[in-house]
């Protein structure tokens, strides 16, 4: 467990620093996450723009995989009617 310095420093257990690389000099960044903070470490840029790439390479090997399995599926039948509508449905209570 960490413990906050009257200088609001913490000082990261040294298993974890290992385990992720985290020398003196590291930059992180801490965000809000809810009830939480979210502590990552700051790539520098050459570092920054691969991982990007990468990402966007992931996030495009899903789209096409998403898009495969939209066109593989049966196209519905029609709509079926159900006698109302969604502005009827929120509607209802507050009259």
């Amino acid at each position: 467990m960490a413990k906050v310095t009257s200088k609001l420093q913490v000082t990261i257990p040294k298993a974890i620093a290992v385990r992720y690389g985290i020398a003196p000099g590291t930059e992180l960044d801490m965000r809000p996450s809810g009830d939480r903070i979210e502590v990552r470490i700051r790539l520098r840029a050459s570092e920054d723009a691969a991982e990007r790439a990468y990402r966007l390479k992931l996030f495009d090997q899903a789209t096409e995989r998403q898009k495969a399995r939209d066109r593989a599926r049966k196209p519905s039948a029609g709509t079926v009617e159900r006698g109302w509508t969604r502005e009827e449905l929120y509607e209802r209570g507050s009259r």
